[in-house]
């Protein structure tokens, strides 16, 4: 009598196959045990990189050295973007704990709140103390905040075939552990035929200013026609290139404001007409 197949059959490498479902759970619940699954880390870097942080109080109407700021870009429309840290989940680092490595990514995101991503510290390059007013043509460096965002520094060198802008090719910015010549910045005051008479006097928060690299001499620049996709949503390349007008005067894509709280009093309304950046308002910002 020949044999009946029935529908309970096991047929092929019915073994092997079983057995890789099993490891593949396995490893499945292993990774969610140790919270290595793609989602969870997706949910880990913006639950912490998204983290609301509190900018500082100027109470004399000046960015001071130590103070917790964030760079804002208007734009030609009056659209605000702030200078932020573009961290992808291939930026985590669990050494020696959690947080993001360098070198890291910058863009420039349209978020009108302080948090880990858009709040720099201004770093002394040149001995100065924590609370001295930082003055226009003075280099510094901008860090990010300690913790999670590890206090890496915005960096910045001449371009290359090698190492340029992702879609622009220009000057390249970015986030690098060491604090070198690369990372110096000094801010020149916005109006080219005023910039002399400024030299040397404090730089004044909430104002438009110019924030250039100190080696290469190029301003930082956002580039609103190069959209870069993002975990965060779409956003703007950052570049250190200075964009001049038929004038010899730098574009709105080179104008920043270095935003303090709006808490303070002397800060009711910053100089150029536009108003206080605040940590959570859309309203407060121009």
């Amino acid at each position: 009598m020949p044999l009946i197949k029935t529908c309970h059959a096991k047929v092929g490498n019915w073994y092997e196959d079983r057995r890789l479902e099993e490891d593949t759970l396995k490893e499945y619940l292993e990774k969610k045990e140790r919270g290595e699954l793609t989602t969870q880390k997706m949910d880990f870097l913006r639950q912490n990189i998204l983290k609301p942080v509190s900018l500082s109080v100027s109470e004399d109407g000046s960015v001071h050295f130590g103070d917790t700021v964030m760079l804002l870009n208007m734009g030609p429309q009056k659209d605000p973007t702030a200078l932020s840290i573009n961290a992808e989940l291939s930026s985590l680092s669990r050494e020696p704990s959690l947080g993001i490595r360098a070198p890291c990514a910058v863009s420039a995101g349209p978020t009108p709140q302080a948090n880990t991503r858009t709040a720099f510290i201004i770093t002394s390059v040149d001995g100065s103390c924590d609370g001295t007013t930082l003055l226009y043509d003075q280099s510094f460096a901008l860090r990010t905040i300690d913790g999670f965002a590890r206090g890496l520094f915005l960096n910045s060198d001449t371009r290359s075939f090698q190492k340029c802008a992702k879609k622009s090719c220009l000057q390249e910015v970015s986030l690098e552990t060491e604090k070198t010549f690369l990372s110096w910045w000094k801010v020149l005051h916005a109006d080219p035929k005023e910039r002399m008479e400024h030299e040397g006097l404090p730089v004044p928060a909430n104002a438009k200013v110019l924030i250039v690299n100190c080696k290469t001499n190029q301003a930082l620049a956002v580039l609103r026609d190069y959209v870069l996709r993002t975990m965060y949503g779409p956003e703007f390349e950052l570049t250190a290139h200075t964009f001049l007008d038929s004038h010899k005067a730098e574009e709105d894509k080179n104008h920043w404001w270095m935003c303090t709280s709006a808490l303070g009093r002397e800060q009711a309304r910053p100089k150029g007409g536009a108003r206080p950046c605040a940590n959570s308002k859309r309203e407060a910002l121009p």
